[in-house]
């Protein structure tokens, strides 16, 4: 039996969580997914074990979980398909007999149709139920946003334009470093305790992209201001700079719940998990922008 299976490490998330564990355990206790042989290489050249199966097909997914004790399942970044695809897992999860399915939600407040992100909400929602609802052991991270993404929100050309322009009012985000979410899963991974436990794995403190723009004024040595247009005006002019609608929509949809408070909740849970704080957002700032 193999004890562990990470998803996703073909992506950033799943890979840290995969490279914060192999020192901790042995290697031989640990099998990864991935969709297909060409993606396996890398991770059958180091020895470790590589199960084949792809979130849309339930079948191959009760293959590659035969044996497994705990799952690490690293929600799918197909917001089309999202719903099905977790569904797919949790029911695979259920007829392999896994013993504990950690999985990774996100922080909101409101749960309803009228939140800003409903649409990308709607499908965590269903899978926390499905999970809660199978019978089977889970621990949910509902993870905040991802402080890693900050230069995204501030945009490249911030220092052209002396400016930070995001239509997120004065609302606060308890942005989370990705690193720190990967040291979360491990820690939950390989400790006990934590079964039918959902987690707030966001930071102690929330700032406001006003408070940001402080910050990385005093990082740059220039005065940066903060502008918080109206949406119709941000999508206007993301799109005259060429933007594409896809990326301005999205950018739009996660500062209005910014403003809308979705994000403002803080919380210790990782403190306590790590015995350490998260890392802060000034120090992610620094790191980014001292150079």
């Amino acid at each position: 039996m193999k004890k562990y299976l990470i998803t996703g490490v073909t992506g950033s998330l799943g890979k840290a969580v995969l490279d914060g564990l192999l020192p901790k355990v042995s290697k031989d206790e640990i099998a990864v997914l991935v969709r297909n042989e060409e993606k396996a290489s890398e991770f059958k050249n180091s020895g470790i074990d590589v199960r084949i199966g792809d979130y849309n097909n339930e079948s191959t997914l009760i293959d590659a979980f035969q044996g497994i004790e705990k799952l690490y399942f690293v929600s799918s970044s197909d917001l089309s398909n999202r719903t099905e695809q977790h569904l797919n897992v949790v029911h695979a999860a259920t007829k392999a007999n896994v013993k504990q399915v950690v999985y990774t939600s996100f922080q909101r407040r409101n749960e309803t149709a009228s939140s800003p992100i409903a649409a990308v909400a709607q499908s965590h929602l269903d899978t926390e139920k499905a999970l809660i609802e199978s019978g089977l052991n889970y621990t949910i991270l509902k993870h905040g946003l991802y402080m890693d993404l900050l230069p995204w929100f501030i945009g490249a050309q911030f220092m052209e334009n002396k400016s930070i322009y995001l239509p997120a009012g004065e609302g606060r985000a308890a942005f989370i470093l990705r690193d720190d979410l990967a040291a979360l899963a491990v820690n939950v991974l390989t400790s006990i305790g934590h079964e039918n436990k959902i987690y707030n794995a966001y930071a102690e403190s929330a700032p406001t992209m006003c408070e940001i723009a402080v910050e990385v004024s005093g990082i740059v040595k220039q005065e940066i201001a903060y502008v918080s247009p109206f949406v119709d005006e941000f999508m206007t002019t993301l799109s005259q700079a060429g933007v594409p609608a896809e990326v301005a929509g999205m950018l739009a949809g996660f500062s209005s719940a910014i403003a809308a408070g979705e994000f403002s909740e803080v919380s210790a849970d990782i403190s306590s998990l790590l015995g350490r704080k998260p890392t802060s957002v000034s120090t992610f700032l620094e790191q980014v922008y001292q150079a």
